[in-house]
């Protein structure tokens, strides 16, 4: 008897769907999407890469959760519509400092970083995802939600939902959504903002799908029509071979360390923003932020 289609399934099906649907649709100049063979191809790579990590840690991940879960303050069930909304924007809430804390810390951003490194942007560019994130505990931020009550598998089927929203907004044939749209919810213009490595994007639009956090927390840029957005990262490494691209910032972490010249130098490579130095003269987004505004004080 043939396997029934699971969820995940589904979903990969889609993206795959989506995928060819837009490249096709770019080649014949219907839509705006720009594909590179090769690129595409190591965003794929590295999506493979991703599930079959994802699997491989499935166990600890779910007994994390589920450890927490045995130590909960409420009993939640997932037939209950209140709960799904609660845990709706507490997912969401978490999504936003996990973001945020993987472009801030470069422990998390050297598992974070292969999915900025394409300097295209279309829904392959969704597919470019970590093979080492699960490894060093990113899926951490979630493990309160299991304390408050939320069983484990209500957790990951909200993170699933969350993560498959933000699949269409990798893509440039959208341009704005209605405004009431554009205020609330993440979108590609935002999500366009979010991988440029512009210095006045460079660092914001955090949001999985409500731009709720942004806005509170003061990350939120919109996407200006007189700069367009370059893609990529600061330090863009060129290369297509998906070995490299998921570990290519850990290399620079581990040479680092080496050049390191004490403790707290080595704490700071390991654990400070990316771009740290001791001097404090780095390319951290904060000085790129700072050098940006005094050539451009009206911006």
């Amino acid at each position: 008897m043939p396997r029934k289609l699971a969820l995940p399934d589904l979903f990969v099906l889609i993206s795959l769907t989506m995928i060819g649907l837009e490249a096709a649709l770019g080649s014949m100049t219907l839509i705006k999407a720009r594909y590179r063979a090769a690129d595409t191809f190591a965003s794929l790579a590295m999506q493979v890469g991703n599930i079959l990590m994802n699997l491989a840690m499935a166990g600890v991940v779910y007994a994390g959760l589920s450890a927490a879960y045995k130590l909960r303050l409420f009993d939640l069930s997932a037939s209950s519509a209140l709960a799904w909304a609660a845990l709706f924007f507490l997912d969401d809430f978490t999504y936003y400092w996990f973001h945020r804390i993987s472009h801030e810390c470069r422990f998390w951003w050297a598992a974070h970083v292969n999915h900025h490194s394409s300097q295209q942007y279309n829904l392959s560019t969704a597919a470019r995802q970590s093979w080492t994130s699960v490894v060093v505990g990113t899926w951490t931020p979630w493990i309160p939600l299991a304390f408050l009550g939320f069983p484990p598998s209500m957790i990951l089927a909200q993170q699933g939902f969350n993560l498959f929203y933000q699949f269409w907004i990798h893509t440039e044939a959208v341009g704005r959504m209605p405004a009431w749209y554009e205020y609330l919810f993440n979108t590609p213009s935002h999500h366009r903002v979010h991988h440029a490595s512009n210095p006045r994007y460079l660092d914001r639009n955090y949001a999985g799908v409500l731009m709720l956090w942004d806005r509170l927390f003061g990350t939120f840029v919109g996407e200006s029509a007189s700069e367009p957005v370059r893609y990529g990262i600061v330090r863009n490494i060129d290369t297509y071979n998906p070995i490299r691209i998921a570990f290519h910032e850990w290399a620079a972490i581990a040479r680092d360390m080496r050049a390191a010249r004490s403790w707290h130098e080595a704490v700071g490579v390991l654990f400070g923003p990316p771009g740290w130095r001791a001097d404090g003269a780095g390319l951290t987004s904060k000085n790129i932020r700072a050098d940006w505004r005094l050539r451009h004080p009206a911006g």
